[in-house]
């Protein structure tokens, strides 16, 4: 069985190699460009190179397009109508309407459509991680050779039958999470500061902010704004996230302690109520993943970013435990620090006061209110060009860390997920 890859990207070489490894004949194709390099980098594996991706939809009976969701349509029209007979046609975009919206057009009625997404990035071994598996448009006999190949990924295979209710998912577990962990950063460097040199980010929760916050900033912006932009359940989203960070910022700065509190004490019951199976994340490791040169010294902080988030699931009636069918590890790790600030009742009661009454938090929390804005105004607009300069004038100002914080950032996922 020959297995095909288009776009040989970090995510493409990813699957190329692993189904090398399992003794698979894989052809795949990128950029002219990058033809010589990836001749050197992938042939030594076994991994055959072609010029063209019309030359591997010709001979290929299963062909991935890893390509960015803003070029999906463009690409599969170029290699679509080539595609072998009965073959199974899928994507590894994060985004599925578009994906999907171009697939039926452009590929031959013949061919199988089953759809997939790994649910974690280029940088993190697949074995063990989640996927999305998706079968659109197939016979029986096609599904399972589709699984039967995915298999040698390792992953955690999940059945979804609609493709739509995906992306609905991904619009919270990507999305959002994204755009609450972007908007720290965004703030963060308005303000002027490295988080871990203020005493106000040191702890267990703010270390998984800010490890999480440099493990986004240190992929490519063009995977972020393509999943904000593109999904259609986006915008929803993120528009209820800036408005509940909004709404819980006017009532700090009105100082409405009582209905502050009844707020997220009526968010806490309804997201986090007992019934619940708790993540739980382990405090000991949490402190253990500090950039700070002295942990030891800690500031109470009013975790606006959390708050906010926790009040934006109240408000869409969503249940964040239900979504982590689609979980990635930002999501998890999300989840699971809003989860451990709000079941920590005496770390909850010292986030509203010091939300209500600390001034020395407030320009920060200015800062975080303005940035999210920023970033809701960019999605609303669906300015994809937009998106990626505000992404990588953040990412510029924390150059000189991403490197580390990514790597900390995997370690400490796989410490937590072993816990």
């Amino acid at each position: 069985m020959n297995i095909g890859i288009i776009g040989l990207g970090d995510m493409g070489k990813l699957y190329a190699k692993c189904f090398s490894k399992a003794g698979y004949a894989v052809f795949g194709t990128d950029l002219p460009e990058r033809y010589e390099a990836l001749m050197e980098e992938l042939g030594p594996l076994g991994i055959t190179v072609l010029h063209d991706g019309k030359e591997v939809s010709r001979i290929c009976d299963i062909i991935f397009y890893a390509v960015e969701s803003e070029k999906i349509n463009e690409v599969a029209a170029l290699y679509g109508p080539s595609t072998k007979y009965g073959a199974i046609v899928s994507g590894q975009t994060s985004v599925k309407t578009p994906e999907i919206r171009a697939f039926e057009q452009y590929l031959p009625k013949d061919i199988n459509i089953i759809t997939c997404h790994s649910l974690h990035g280029p940088g993190i071994d697949p074995s063990g991680q989640k996927m999305i598996v998706i079968p659109h448009r197939c016979n029986d006999q096609a599904y399972q050779r589709m699984t039967d190949v995915l298999m040698a990924l390792g992953s955690d295979l999940i059945e979804m039958v609609d493709f739509q209710m995906h992306d609905r998912i991904v619009a919270d577990t990507q999305v959002a999470t994204h755009v609450g962990f972007e908007s720290m950063g965004t703030a963060w460097k308005s303000a002027g500061f490295f988080p871990w040199e203020n005493a106000s980010y040191v702890g267990g929760i703010d270390n998984v902010k800010i490890l999480t916050t440099l493990r986004i900033f240190s992929y490519k912006a063009h995977i972020y704004a393509g999943l904000a932009i593109l999904n259609p359940f986006a915008g929803e989203q993120v528009k209820r996230y800036a408005q509940s960070e909004s709404e819980l910022f006017k009532m700090m700065i009105m100082e409405e302690k009582q209905a502050f509190r009844d707020r997220l004490h009526r968010v806490r019951d309804f997201v986090f109520h007992e019934s619940r199976k708790p993540l739980m994340l382990d405090d000991q490791i949490m402190q253990e993943f500090s950039l700070s040169a002295n942990p030891e010294i800690r500031r109470p902080n009013s975790h606006l970013s959390l708050l906010s988030m926790a009040d934006a699931w109240y408000h869409l009636n969503t249940n964040p435990y239900e979504n982590l069918i689609c979980q990635t590890p930002p999501f998890r790790l999300r989840l699971g620090i809003v989860e451990y600030l709000f079941r920590n009742e005496e770390l909850l009661e010292e986030s509203i006061e010091t939300a209500l009454f600390d001034k020395s938090i407030r320009a920060d929390d200015l800062e975080f209110h303005s940035a999210v804005r920023e970033w809701a105004s960019i999605i609303g607009y669906g300015d994809m060009n937009g998106y990626k300069q505000h992404f990588d004038q953040t990412k510029l100002f924390f150059s000189g860390r991403l490197e580390q914080g990514r790597e900390q950032s995997t370690e400490m996922i796989r410490r937590l997920s072993s816990k």
